[in-house]
């Protein structure tokens, strides 16, 4: 990509770009003197360079340079409006050049960069945009005529995926990002709108698959605004690595969405740290009996107990001393205290790899790190 510049102008279609090397020190004006002196004369007033800047058919000249441990180093860039046959030959004589100033150099072609062909990129990605942006605007009526058409192309870009034979788009395997819908009829509607990243999850339990999918992919959880929705959200939460999730309007189904609520639902998606800072906690594991009775016997003791994976106590220690001694905690999974849970215990337990916390209560969180889950005494009453 060359940068844009006063040195291109309208006209210009080519940029021919070189590297040089100097055997001892040479400043630009040595270097623009070689170029002018060594290719004058070669091929005729046609192709001479002073009379081809005098009409604008070659630009001015871009030298950039450093010098090291004497020698000189740097490139050329020269815009063209000639046609390829006379800016090649213009390529070469450049490249003929052995000396600059008192020394001795080698010049050597990079690349001749045709900027239409920029341009017909530019204007290439443009028609597309605008062309999406035009579907999406469609009046009701265009839209229902395209949905009725669309459905005979579309449903034959449903792909199956896993072995559990998943709905997806085309792009679900290959893409940086993946969309997870409930189900196949989602799949469609947004194959509809050009969005080929998407899986449907069929049925309550989540796919070995999109766990797998959501581990080195951005995940987008796009589910229905009902309670089935809510309860598929849960259960997503708890076993797959969830980045953000948009839901379809309260009462509403993803696969009855028009292209236009679609793509504002999607432009309106809440980082699942975020939602985990509105609701205090999103997913409640199942705990180990031991920690269950730990929990009813530090009430009112202003204690703090670690556990490890399993539910084994590791340490017991007053909660005014939680925040110096959980530096030297190893292999603890759960800390559940008698106390509030702050940004500080929070950092401090990331730190050590714990996975669950439990307190009274919680302070005023700036953030909850996506690999800790956060519990109170009253959400674990209300599970």
């Amino acid at each position: 990509m060359v940068e844009s510049s006063s040195v291109y102008t309208p006209t210009t279609k080519y940029i021919i770009t070189a590297k040089f090397e100097v055997e001892g020190v040479v400043e630009k004006p040595d270097v623009v003197g070689a170029i002018f002196g060594q290719t004058e004369g070669l091929f005729g007033p046609d192709l001479d360079l002073r009379e081809l800047q005098k009409s604008n058919r070659i630009g001015r000249i871009e030298i950039t340079l450093r010098s090291e441990r004497d020698k000189t180093f740097g490139s050329i860039k020269i815009p063209s409006s000639l046609d390829k046959a006379s800016t090649a030959i213009i390529a070469a004589a450049i490249e003929s050049i052995d000396r600059i100033g008192p020394c001795a150099a080698k010049i050597t072609l990079e690349k001749i960069e045709d900027l239409r062909e920029e341009k017909r990129k530019k204007i290439l990605e443009k028609a597309k945009e605008i062309l999406k942006n035009w579907v999406l605007e469609s009046s009701p009526s265009s839209e229902e005529i395209i949905r009725e058409v669309s459905n005979v192309i579309k449903a034959s870009e449903v792909c199956s995926i896993g072995p559990e034979g998943l709905p997806a788009g085309p792009e679900a395997l290959e893409a940086s990002s993946i969309i997870i819908v409930e189900g196949r009829a989602d799949v469609i509607n947004l194959l509809k709108c050009g969005i080929k990243n998407v899986v449907g999850i069929e049925g309550t339990k989540i796919p070995q698959t999109i766990i797998d999918l959501c581990k080195n992919k951005e995940a987008i959880a796009f589910l229905d605004g009902d309670r089935g929705g809510d309860l598929i959200l849960k259960e997503l939460l708890q076993v797959a690595d969830i980045d953000y999730v948009a839901r379809a309007p309260p009462g509403k189904e993803v696969e009855e969405l028009t292209p236009k609520e679609i793509m504002k639902q999607l432009r309106e998606k809440i980082p699942v740290e975020q939602l985990k800072l509105e609701n205090h906690i999103l997913v409640k594991p199942t705990l180990p009996k031991e920690i269950l009775e730990t929990i009813k016997e530090l009430k009112g003791t202003l204690e703090a107990v670690f556990f490890n994976e399993e539910g084994k106590t590791l340490a017991r220690m007053p909660v005014g001393e939680l925040a110096e001694k959980i530096k030297d905690i190893s292999n603890a999974y759960y800390l559940v205290f008698d106390g509030i849970i702050t940004q500080r215990i929070l950092d401090l337990a990331e730190a050590k790899e714990i996975k669950v916390i439990i307190g009274d209560r919680i302070s005023e969180l700036a953030k909850i790190p996506v690999n800790i889950k956060v519990l109170t005494f009253s959400n674990l009453n209300q599970a």
